[in-house]
């Protein structure tokens, strides 16, 4: 029986687990009827069949047997003198079926075929992998590092596909190593010179919003809605939730019993404080729980304009305003309102300040509590002791108030 063997090229349709039979047994036809178009000029009266499991690829012409000289298509009909010199039993009417040696077409053509064939496979993988991670957008996916690189850094998921994670989608204080295991969500797939780029993100708010899914069971059961979420990524995110069932509060069911659901978060985003806030359409009531953990005392509202004046004590403007004014620049992105704080007592734009809470990430919490002890709950209330008050009036060492001071001081010169 006349074959040729195509083990190979079918090894990396085996490879491909994606690529359906159907479809692999479609692309090795067509490439082989443009061999037999080539040479023959039409493949109408040609059947190719493929054995995907063996590799084995045969052609068998098909014929109908007619009297000697009333050969009319020679495509389509053999004269009976040729048809017996094959088999001696043969009628006329009958119809002759013929394998085709593929070896005839040429070295050079099967060649080309094969080549063909492997092209066809290479862009249908290509193909798979742009749809695969195209229904993927916005799904977390977790995969390993595998190369990093100054603006981006190469992975690869549990199929060897390369996958990038560039270095405005990563996260201030990611640092990762090779053979790592990191987690990021699908941002979208690009085409580049015909191959498809998937790029993730751990800062888009998808990726948040994910790993609330994750961690919350109510999210994932559609209890409770993440209506919006907006990210300085590793240092303050803010979401606001809303419950469909009356029973359930968001917020506790979001953070869980002495934060144990948020807290897995929390470390994922590298401590990137998150404030899980109730949604609602009063828009008054939501920038007041926006501008959370600070405490509103009065406020107005131009619903035209897209503005509002917001109101403080003294002691809660560095609260509302955050550490490099992140928690009002969060706000206004929630709400859609552009954010003036002003203090309550002479209705003037307070001097800018920051809560000594915000600086959780580079002085330690019992430095902190001590310092609120002796009354400096801001940074500007640290600084306006001289370091001798500071070391009369603490228990905290020389060096250590040095450090702190410096840390302090950095955040006003930024501004």
């Amino acid at each position: 029986m006349a074959s040729i063997n195509l083990i190979e090229a079918f090894q990396e349709f085996k490879d491909a687990e994606n690529i359906d039979r159907p479809t692999m047994m479609k692309v090795v036809e067509d490439v082989f009827k443009t061999l037999l178009r080539k040479k023959y000029g039409s493949d109408e009266n040609f059947d190719v069949i493929v054995n995907a499991e063996k590799g084995d690829l045969e052609i068998v012409r098909h014929r109908v047997i007619v009297e000697d000289g009333q050969v009319e298509d020679p495509l389509a009909q053999v004269a009976y003198s040729e048809a017996t010199k094959i088999e001696p039993d043969f009628e006329v009417g009958e119809e002759l079926f013929q394998e085709i040696d593929l070896y005839d077409f040429g070295r050079r053509a099967i060649l080309a075929a094969k080549q063909t064939l492997a092209s066809r496979i290479s862009d249908l993988k290509k193909n798979v992998l742009a749809k695969k991670y195209g229904d993927k957008i916005g799904e977390i996916i977790s995969a390993e590092v595998y190369q990093v690189w100054k603006k981006e850094i190469l992975l690869l998921d549990e199929e060897s596909n390369e996958l990038i994670l560039p270095k405005s989608e990563q996260i201030p204080q990611d640092y990762f190593k090779k053979g790592e295991n990191i987690r990021a969500v699908v941002k979208k797939v690009d085409m580049k010179n015909n191959n498809p780029v998937i790029i993730l993100s751990r800062t888009a708010p998808e990726f948040l919003a994910k790993l609330l899914e994750i961690e919350v069971p109510e999210i994932f059961d559609g209890l409770i809605v993440i209506k919006k979420i907006v990210r300085d990524p590793g240092e303050r995110a803010k979401v606001a939730v809303e419950s469909y069932d009356d029973r359930i509060d968001p917020v506790g069911a979001c953070v869980g019993m002495k934060g144990s659901r948020i807290h897995g978060i929390v470390r994922e985003l590298k401590n990137e404080n998150i404030d899980v806030i109730n949604w609602t359409s009063n828009i008054q009531l939501l920038i007041q729980r926006s501008l959370t953990p600070a405490k509103i005392t009065s406020m107005d509202l131009d619903n035209d304009k897209k503005h509002a004046s917001v109101y403080l004590q003294p002691d809660q403007v560095s609260l509302a305003i955050g550490r490099r004014g992140v928690n009002i620049k969060l706000a206004c992105e929630l709400t859609g309102f552009e954010l003036d704080v002003y203090r309550d007592s002479e209705a003037g734009v307070e001097e800018f300040d920051v809560d000594l809470e915000e600086f959780s990430d580079e002085i330690e919490t019992w430095v902190i509590e001590e310092l609120k002890r002796v009354g400096c709950d801001t940074a500007r209330s640290v600084l306006n002791l001289t370091a001798e008050e500071l070391e009369r009036r603490t228990d905290l060492e020389k060096e250590t108030i040095a450090d702190v001071r410096k840390v302090l001081q950095a955040e006003f010169e930024k501004e």
